[in-house]
């Protein structure tokens, strides 16, 4: 199978994967949001954002930074994978004995910082949660690298769906929030062990091994870590620190809308999540064997045909954002529609760090992102700072969108740094999108007034795809003769 025939069957499994993953999840947002209410739902996703920012210290970027050797040693010295595993898992494990202490300690400390005292047992309970979901990042990290991707799809998958079931179970039967944290924990556990299971059978196992690791390639591991880290915790920052941020200066309710506007984000991010995935490895290994154009021309492509998908999905997202909330969540998490409203930009914006970000990990460009993403995230602070007390949750969403579009700028000069992009074809590529974009919403404008229920949200919905299909292959930025052999 030429490699191009591989991309695409990767690609192929970790959508499905990604797909039955963001099916279990918003399945879990919708009956949590309706079971919990606002208040109960703001509180266990603000311990989650919680154990979001404390997981960065329980990772240190040492899944990525083991995914990079792995992918690397792959092409050179295949002999020294099971050293790079040993070397990785031990890092982990210091990382998360230390968190872990840490936080059964301070837990009372924490939960009155932010003025939560509800929070208590979701922290103590929430340690088992750390360590797990940190080996589960390092076995799926390590899959990513050697690019088994089916076998990390089926771990990503797995994962969510066995969360869907656990978590509703405990709410089901009586046990709240916490129960439903309780089927995170529990979710995790099953992704983590599955993984590491796949690492030993497919890797660990079978591989020949050097009789020793190579001089200075633990060290290489560790230093790696370093500018993944700042990158890591930066990137937590951006996605997890406004929460706590809207729970510190505002309410559990607020902390509920910001929730479910960020989740009908990561929902559509489903696609270019699962082609950035499949992507970044390829990416690492044509620059080790000197095929750079061929790597570009690939990101082109795959650039081309995010933007297409997002940049029109976010403009259906301004249309439909109220009627789509209140008919999904229900009346009482309306104030979440001009929050979604303003995280429509972000959508765009994700479309290309999804491909981006993590190819530059497998490109040895850590170093610049994780110096580009501390400056931005340091920004999103700041901005949330400013902008939550004066104008509310909705003050959160400008804050990330402006932070994470000089960041996602930052991350194409450093990536045409690397591929030496052709900028004009794109542009040209990109106006056409837009093009379409403004035709597509001028047309659905006024059938959006009458959204009034399902029925009519799926009419206005269905009319937009037609018009995006019909507009783009007439633009020739669909081809149905390639699309036919591609599937």
């Amino acid at each position: 199978m030429s490699r191009t025939g591989q991309l695409i069957s990767r690609f192929k499994f970790e959508f499905v994967g990604r797909v039955a993953a963001i099916v279990s999840s918003g399945l879990l947002m919708v009956v949590l949001a309706r079971l919990l209410g606002p208040d109960e739902y703001g509180l266990l996703f603000l311990a989650v954002a919680i154990f979001g920012v404390l997981g960065v210290f329980s990772k240190l970027g040492i899944s990525n930074s083991c995914a990079r050797y792995v992918a690397e040693y792959k092409e050179q010295d295949s002999t020294q994978i099971p050293h790079i595993l040993r070397v990785a898992l031990a890092f982990n494990l210091v990382t998360i004995v230390v968190v872990c202490l840490a936080v059964l300690l301070g837990h009372h400390k924490l939960a009155g910082v932010l003025d939560e005292p509800a929070l208590v047992p979701f922290l103590l309970v929430g340690v088992l949660y750390l360590a797990f979901e940190s080996l589960s990042a390092l076995a799926r990290g390590v899959l990513q690298g050697y690019e088994e991707i089916e076998l990390a799809a089926a771990v990503h998958a797995i994962g969510r769906v066995t969360r869907l079931v656990f978590a509703v179970g405990f709410v089901v039967i009586g046990f709240g929030a916490l129960g439903a944290l309780v089927g995170y924990i529990l979710s995790v556990v099953v992704s983590s062990l599955l993984g590491l299971w796949f690492v030993y059978r497919r890797l660990y196992r079978v591989l020949e091994v050097a009789p020793a690791i190579e001089a200075g390639l633990r060290r290489r591991i560790g230093e790696y870590t370093v500018p993944l880290t700042a990158t890591s915790t930066a990137n937590v920052i951006d996605k997890r620190i406004d929460t706590v941020l809207v729970g510190f200066f505002l309410t559990p309710v607020a902390v509920s809308y910001y929730v479910v506007s960020k989740q009908i984000v990561e929902f559509l991010e489903t696609p270019v999540s699962a082609l950035g995935f499949t992507l970044s490895p390829s990416f690492g290994a044509q620059k080790a064997d000197g095929n750079v154009n061929q790597a570009a021309r690939i990101y082109e492509a795959a650039l081309t045909h995010s933007l297409l998908l997002y940049v029109p999905a976010a403009a259906g997202i301004v249309l439909v954002a109220e009627p789509t909330i209140e008919l999904v969540f229900g009346d009482d998490y309306g104030g979440a529609t001009p929050v979604l409203q303003v995280l429509s930009m972000y959508v765009v914006l994700q479309s290309i760090t999804k491909l981006t970000s993590n190819a530059l990990d497998f490109l040895g460009r850590a170093r610049a992102r994780a110096i580009v993403k501390g400056m931005t995230a340091a920004l999103n602070v700041c901005l949330n700072v400013l902008l939550i007390p004066r104008i509310g949750v909705v003050g959160a969403a400008i804050a990330t969108v402006v932070s994470y579009s000089l960041y996602t700028g930052s991350n194409l000069v450093i990536i045409h740094q690397e591929f030496g992009l052709r900028i004009g074809l794109l542009v040209r590529r990109i106006a056409t999108i837009v093009g379409v974009t403004l035709t597509m919403t001028i047309l659905l404008v006024p059938a959006n007034g009458h959204v009034d229920g399902w029925l009519s949200l799926a009419a206005v919905v269905s009319l937009g795809v037609i018009v995006w299909t019909a507009l783009s292959v007439v633009t020739g930025l669909i081809d149905l003769n390639q699309l036919r052999m591609s599937v």
